[in-house]
């Protein structure tokens, strides 16, 4: 559990470290420009810490290959795994999507033409690739394969879905600049902690997010690189964005309990799919490494 240990160190060890120097490093950014509000300011600082702490993270646990960032593959299989994955996610999701309109969940936005359709498609892409591209790289690139080289695929893939599944509930907190003194550092990281003290409202889309970390986890073992969960991820992220933009939330349908009030598309029934999808997967054998695997 050495390898866990150094990532979770770097998280909530520059979680704390940014805290105690949040009030210095406003003093600081509020001098040089005092429209910076002090959420956005101890956000960028606690990034710039993480960033340096899993430097020192790599460097301690060997992890300097392209094979141990994901990457090992060549790029046209590379590509190509990308690609399928791609396709494999839109179609695995935009079903969810379809679910939702059926069961009166979701209505699309008035004044919808295709203009409209276009730009809400282009820019779920773009943000899928942008966030699967940093999230793969982290969790089933570089802390997937320092724990699994430790203890084994399992246990590498519980623990990267369980962070996987947490850090997205970090709550955003502001703290207006005429109320910010020395503590207001802590009071922020409370804020960003608050969905752990209450954590019933955010079950169903925690679960759902915890089931997609198995899978991808299942899906890095499978084929020893990161390119199809870069890929399954952008497909799944795209979906989401688009119906977001494109639709409301009809928060008194009958069936409106199965969408998640955190991001108003995962919970319960999209929890579901994916327990369904994981399921098919094992019991299909797709998850299963080659004959011959790639230790990449």
């Amino acid at each position: 559990m050495r390898a866990f240990a150094w990532f979770l160190g770097a998280i909530g060890g520059t979680l704390l470290l940014a805290a105690l120097l949040a009030f210095p490093v406003w003093q600081v950014a509020h001098a040089a420009d005092p429209d910076w509000p002090f959420h956005r300011v101890v956000s960028r600082f606690w990034q710039l810490l993480l960033l340096l702490g899993l430097l020192v993270a790599l460097r301690r646990l060997h992890l300097s290959s392209r094979a141990d960032w994901g990457y090992g593959l060549a790029r046209p299989a590379f590509l190509r795994q990308a690609g399928a994955g791609f396709a494999l996610g839109l179609a695995t999701m935009l079903p969810m999507t379809l679910a939702m309109l059926a069961l009166d969940i979701l209505a699309p936005r008035a004044g919808l033409d295709a203009a409209a359709l276009l730009k809400a498609f282009a820019a779920g892409a773009l943000m899928g690739l942008a966030v699967a591209l940093v999230e793969e790289t982290f969790f089933r690139g570089l802390m997937y394969r320092a724990v699994s080289r430790e203890s084994g695929h399992w246990t590498a893939a519980w623990l990267t879905a369980l962070v996987y599944a947490a850090i997205h509930f970090f709550a955003r907190t502001k703290i207006p600049a005429d109320e910010v003194a020395w503590d207001s550092g802590f009071r922020l990281l409370g804020g960003v902690l608050t969905h752990f003290a209450n954590p019933l409202p955010v079950l169903d889309s925690f679960v759902t997010l915890l089931l997609v970390g198995l899978l991808l986890a299942g899906v890095r073992q499978r084929t020893g690189a990161i390119a199809a969960c870069i890929g399954l991820h952008a497909g799944w992220v795209s979906v989401i964005k688009a119906t977001k933009d494109l639709t409301v939330v009809d928060a008194e349908a009958a069936a409106s309990f199965l969408v998640g009030p955190f991001d108003g598309y995962t919970g319960w029934l999209v929890a579901g799919w994916s327990l369904l999808l994981f399921a098919l997967a094992i019991a299909r054998g797709w998850l299963k490494p080659p004959a011959v695997a790639s230790r990449a």
